[in-house]
């Protein structure tokens, strides 16, 4: 369903009147389309420690346009405030920050930079993991820096995000991956998040298809997101195995067809599904996306034991029960990818769902349960957690509700399929196993929850 007030206050006479009314004006968001080459097209700018050398050195593999500011030691052309160009991309290394009066580093760097952000721009801010450090000033400097971001984050316009990368010792390696995802329109829906990176042997050989010869796992995908995740996976070079209800085969075989994957009608609930699975993966799999869910929702005075047990076997218990299956059978491949779709109902709560959102906040406890267990082989399991999306659910909202979940995030409008597909495609890339046990909100910094 489209998006009839985002269209309204960006045309000519909306613009001046929700100006004049103080009306929310959401920005178009740029997204990531065929065709394009670089993940940066403008002017990227980059300051701060020690690590700008490190991204200085990739960034010709990012953009065509690299300028530096507030660095030394750099062969980019320094920015100048005023007189450079609009920018595209800002990345800002705060590594170094090692006690509280070194955080004005922070307003020094950015404040000359907001207002000469170019539309949709994305920001990344760098820093160390604040547990791993041994110096409690060091680690109370790296922890505001949360703070700092999420705040910039809401104050950013134009559709501009930004993100908080905090990176453990060796985890320089994956940091292209990283910049590449969170610097790129592929992330538009993306804002005000906090991501952990650790070391991780995997890379990605080829960046035209990341996921070339990896085989994957959609649950759910006959339509909506499931289908999307199953298009931009196969986009990115994967083999796709789509899995839904045998009621869905017909828009599931098309799909398939379309993108010359592997039909799989099976009820993910029944008690031979497991076995049904394996059996239709003699091969195994290396990417497993747990994308299948339903809601029935009601107040929990008038919830039924229909309702809940519905919600919480499909949601909830039939990821864990698969999984294990595959698990247990050997059937992960070396350096695995499993991906579940949470929400930020599950982080917030949501009247009316205690049972939607108890299902997705146990998801997002699987995914931390499961972590250290995975990295053991090499493999990574991650809740990717959408708010609001245009999807036919959505649409089917009253429109009260529909436009207060639009508007309820610093980026003003609801995401698309696209947006939580791409970041799944991101953490089913090989080097994103730096990213394990964590949740990644795709909700334009909704204003409900943390």
């Amino acid at each position: 369903m489209s998006d009839r007030y985002l269209g309204f206050a960006n045309s000519n006479l909306g613009r001046r009147l929700v100006d004049a009314l103080g009306l929310p004006h959401p920005a178009p968001l740029e997204r990531w389309q065929a065709g394009r080459l670089r993940p940066v097209e403008g002017a990227l700018v980059i300051g701060g420690g020690p690590l700008t050398s490190r991204v200085e050195a990739i960034a010709p593999r990012l953009t065509d346009e690299l300028y530096s500011f507030n660095a030394e030691g750099l062969q980019a052309q320094a920015w100048v405030a005023g007189l450079g160009p609009k920018l595209k991309a800002v990345v800002f290394d705060a590594t170094h920050l090692s006690d509280s009066d070194e955080l004005k580093q922070l307003r020094e760097f950015f404040q000359p930079l907001l207002r000469s952000l170019a539309p949709c721009a994305h920001v990344v801010i760098l820093g160390r993991t604040p547990e791993s450090l041994d110096d409690p000033l060091a680690s109370v400097a790296q922890r505001a820096l949360e703070g700092f971001s999420r705040s910039l984050a809401k104050e950013l316009r134009n559709g501009a995000t930004a993100q908080l990368l905090y990176l453990a010792e060796g985890a320089e390696d994956q940091l292209e991956g990283a910049l590449r995802f969170f610097l790129s329109p592929k992330s538009a829906f993306i804002s005000g998040q906090v991501l952990r990176l650790e070391t991780c042997a995997s890379q990605v050989e080829d960046w035209t298809r990341p996921l070339g010869g990896r085989r994957a796992l959609v649950t759910g995908a006959a339509r909506g997101i499931g289908a999307a995740i199953a298009e931009t996976l196969a986009r990115d070079g994967a083999e796709v195995v789509l899995l839904d209800v045998p009621q869905a085969r017909q828009d599931l075989e098309a799909l398939a067809a379309r993108l010359g994957g592997q039909a799989l009608g099976l009820d993910i609930c029944a008690n031979d599904a497991a076995a049904q699975l394996l059996e239709a993966l003699p091969g195994g799999i290396d990417i497993v996306v747990h994308n299948a869910g339903i809601t029935r929702d009601k107040t929990l005075a008038n919830m039924t034991p229909e309702y809940w047990d519905a919600v919480l076997a499909v949601n909830l218990k039939a990821p864990q029960v698969l999984t294990q299956a595959l698990y247990d059978a050997g059937a992960l491949g070396d350096n695995a990818r499993i991906t579940l779709l949470a929400s930020v109902s599950g982080i917030a709560g949501n009247r009316g769902q205690a049972n939607y959102a108890a299902s997705k906040a146990g998801l997002i406890g699987f995914a931390e349960a499961w972590a250290p267990k995975l990295a053991e082989r090499g493999a990574s399991i991650n809740a990717v957690a959408p708010g609001f999306i245009e999807t036919h659910m959505t649409a089917a909202m009253p429109m009260g509700l529909r436009e207060a979940g639009r508007r309820l995030s610093s980026l003003g409008q609801g995401g698309r399929p696209q947006d939580v597909a791409e970041a799944i495609a991101w953490l089913s890339q090989p080097g994103s196993g730096a990213v394990n046990g964590q949740v990644l909100r795709v909700c334009g910094q909704a204003l409900m929850g943390a």
